[in-house]
């Protein structure tokens, strides 16, 4: 131990005695003296040590740690005394060095433009909780106590008591929990725009367990599939551009009736079909007519009133954008500047 004891005096002064700069310095006084640093760890072991052979080695560490400390402080002396010279021999009339500009994140960017975009045609913004009940998430919204998305392989459950009026408690897996609150308030007409961050068990290159969705949910008297065709055509042509175009198909979700999933002509061949694109089709999002049952629970009598929906994600419709070449959502939390620099 005696030899590793000088080896790592030895190698400490070399790295203080080589370091061109103060961060270097610091990862340097981490690497030996730090929690887990080289000599820390020996210093640690000593009580493995015989009796008789510790003051000895202990001595030994201790001359190590004041050698190693007393060479750092002189190199930081050097470097501040460097500083000072420099700020010293400074032209102060010598034009400044512009610092360089950031910018928003892309997510943030596409949620102030589709913010935009809806508000111009009269929808406001809200904002709801993200920590939610069931009764929001999925009981009011017509989902049956079996569905699966009321399993943990599919939502995130908080370990909470349960409530016994509102259920269980979940990060929530849609920004649908807004229609519910909203049209709990009783206020009619409603169009109501809800962005928020949604949580589920998904991670693949189109999937993150935390995303983005906007919500948006129209009620009044006479409210019909056309409009809520003509809302997503104005939505497509504002954000994507004039030349895209967008179609509704057949499907299932449990809140609206009928339901649709939308889709976006593509954005790389212009709707004429690529390896990129199911015949010249993208898969936007879901929309539909408020379910019945939906606006029962939420005290609105659906022989007087109707309304349509639509959820889309945030980073899905960002990635559809002409000349945007991102093809992992996952990057655009990766918190790497190399990537977000680039848009």
């Amino acid at each position: 131990m005696q030899e590793e004891l000088q080896q790592i005096k030895n190698s400490a002064i070399y790295f203080i005695m080589e370091a061109t700069s103060a961060s270097e310095l610091e990862e340097i006084k981490l690497d030996f003296l730090g929690r887990s640093g080289k000599l820390t760890q020996i210093i640690k072991d000593l009580a493995k040590l015989p009796k008789d052979s510790r003051p000895e080695i202990g001595r030994l560490a201790n001359e190590v740690k004041w050698a190693i400390e007393q060479a750092i402080e002189q190199a930081e002396i050097n470097f501040q005394t460097r500083k000072i010279e420099q700020i010293r021999k400074l032209d102060i009339s010598e034009p400044g060095i512009k610092p360089p500009l950031g910018h928003l994140h892309l997510v943030t960017q596409a949620i102030w433009e589709i913010t935009k975009i809806f508000s111009q045609i009269g929808f406001e913004r809200v904002r709801y909780p993200e920590v939610e009940w069931d009764l929001y998430a999925f009981e009011g919204l017509n989902f049956p106590k079996n569905h699966p998305a009321r399993e943990d392989l599919e939502t995130f459950f908080i370990k909470a008591p349960h409530s016994e009026t509102f259920g269980p408690m979940v990060l929530t897996p849609h920004t649908s929990n807004g229609q519910i609150r909203e049209m709990k308030k009783g206020k009619l007409p409603i169009k109501m725009l809800n962005i928020a961050k949604t949580y589920r068990r998904q991670s693949d290159v189109s999937h993150a367990p935390m995303f983005h969705q906007f919500e948006t949910l129209c009620v009044s008297k006479g409210i019909s599939i056309s409009d809520l065709k003509g809302t997503l055509n104005y939505f497509a042509k504002s954000y994507f551009g004039e030349n895209r175009q967008t179609r509704i198909r057949p499907y299932h979700f449990q809140f609206t009736e009928p339901s649709f999933e939308v889709d976006i002509t593509c954005g790389l061949c212009s709707g004429k079909g690529c390896k990129f694109c199911k015949d010249g089709w993208l898969e936007l999002g879901g929309a539909g007519m408020v379910h019945p049952n939906v606006l029962k629970f939420c005290g609105i009598d659906p022989n007087i009133y109707s309304g349509f929906a639509s959820g889309f994600g945030v980073e899905r419709v960002l990635m559809m954008k002409d000349n945007l070449n991102i093809d992992d959502l996952r990057l655009l939390y990766a918190n790497k500047l190399a990537i977000l620099e680039q848009f």
